[in-house]
Order: structure tokens, then sequence, then C-alpha cells
């Protein structure tokens, strides 16, 4: 914990003369996505809220935020957690997953598309594989999906996709081996790039389709591994 509160104490600028629990949330979020605080960590308010020098109230509104988004959990006497997914909520993840990314590709009207930033998380993530760096693998994973529903032109879309995407990240966390996770879709992500550079929406929206089954199917495979090895995931 002392490891994670000095980076902590490193993002107190982000705040600058306008703290708010907005602000602070997005700190936080943003340490939660990177897996500074693990599934399962329990949240001090004395050390996070001296980390960043904000006040008790305004990281409890933060902490509220991100228990509306479902990144964390309030336990009665026991204090703040962040969240360990289950099965079904793996499930639900993708369900919402697949009926918005293949609905953005569907909708997304005639070629050509502006597809640089796609093109540069595909590298990205073809950059991390060279160098070993699965979890970079993996965060490029979740860039590419975002720049995928950005094509959409929607904020409402991104707002939402965002806090999918947020909880996408703590299913990684709990995955014992990101190679086997990740590795195939860093060719899977440069094929839809390719069929949208070709203007071919329906091929890429398939592609996508059987992706989101396909890494559905791994992801609750290693939880259900963990549930078999007993390990708790509430």
């Amino acid at each position: 914990m002392a490891e994670q509160l000095t980076g902590l104490a490193d993002d107190r600028a982000l705040l600058g003369r306008t703290s708010t629990a907005e602000r602070v949330s997005d700190i936080l979020r943003g340490r939660i996505a990177e897996g500074f605080f693990p599934p399962g960590t329990r949240l001090s308010e004395d050390s996070i809220g001296g980390a960043l020098g904000v006040s008790r109230n305004t990281l409890r509104e933060a902490f509220r935020l991100l228990t509306h988004e479902r990144l964390l959990v309030h336990e009665l006497n026991r204090g703040v957690f962040v969240r360990v997914l289950t099965v079904e909520d793996v499930e639900d993840i993708y369900r919402t997953r697949r009926l918005v990314e293949c609905a953005v590709v569907r909708g997304l009207g005639e070629p050509p598309y502006s597809l640089d930033a796609l093109g540069e998380v595909v590298e990205e993530g073809q950059r991390a594989a060279r160098e070993g760096d699965w979890k970079g693998v993996g965060t490029a994973n979740i860039h590419f999906h975002r720049e995928l529903v950005a094509l959409a032109g929607s904020a409402r879309t991104d707002e939402l996709m965002r806090s999918v995407f947020a909880e996408l990240r703590l299913a990684f966390h709990i995955v014992d081996d990101p190679k086997r996770l990740h590795e195939p879709y860093l060719a899977r992500n440069r094929q839809i790039l390719q069929a949208l550079q070709a203007g071919d929406r329906p091929e890429a929206e398939k592609l996508l389709a059987v992706y989101l089954d396909d890494s559905l199917d791994r992801v609750v495979d290693v939880y259900r591994r963990r549930v078999g090895e007993g390990e708790a995931l509430l």
C-alpha cells in the first residue's frame, strides 16, 4: 500500500485549484484501471485522502461516484473495496459491448473513415508485444475498442463505454496469464482495421462479433477455473 500511495501522491498536482470529487474519481478510476489498486483492495480514506490532499467529504463523494460506476463496493462495517467481478458481471459486460460496438461499426455510413487513431493503437499493441509487456497489450486492446467506439462521434456513447471498459479492466486484473488472454487479438485488431480501411463494414462487424464472443469465452473460462480452485470472486 505504501508504494501505491506514493504514486497516488504524485497525482495531487492534477487536482489544481479546482479540486472536485469528479476529478478525484478520475484519478482513482485511472489508478484502478492500471492495477495500482487490484480487485479486492480495501481503500483507506485517511491514506488516500492524505496522499491526494483532499477532504474526507470530497473523497467519500468520489467513492460514491465510483461505486455508482460499479468499480467500488461498500461493505457495511468493513469499508470500501475495489470490486471483484462475478462471471455474470463479465457476461453482462460483453453483452453490452457486443450491442454497442457492433452497432457503431454497422452505423458508420459511407467510407472513408477516420482511422488514424485506430491504426496507432494497433501499433501500440504490437510494440508492447515485442517488449513482452502483456499487460500493456491488454491496455492497447482496450484502447483499440475505445477508439472504435469513438468513430460514432457520440459523447454519450463514449461516456457509457468508458464505464464498461473500466469494469472490463477489473476482469483482466484477475487473469493470471495475460499473454494467453491478449496475444490472439493482436492480429484480429489489425484485421478489423484493414476491413474498415477497405470500406467493408459488414466484414468488420462480422470479425468484431466473433472476436467478442471468443474473448468472452476465454475470460469466463479463467473465472470458472479460479472459482474451481477455491478463489473467492465476491
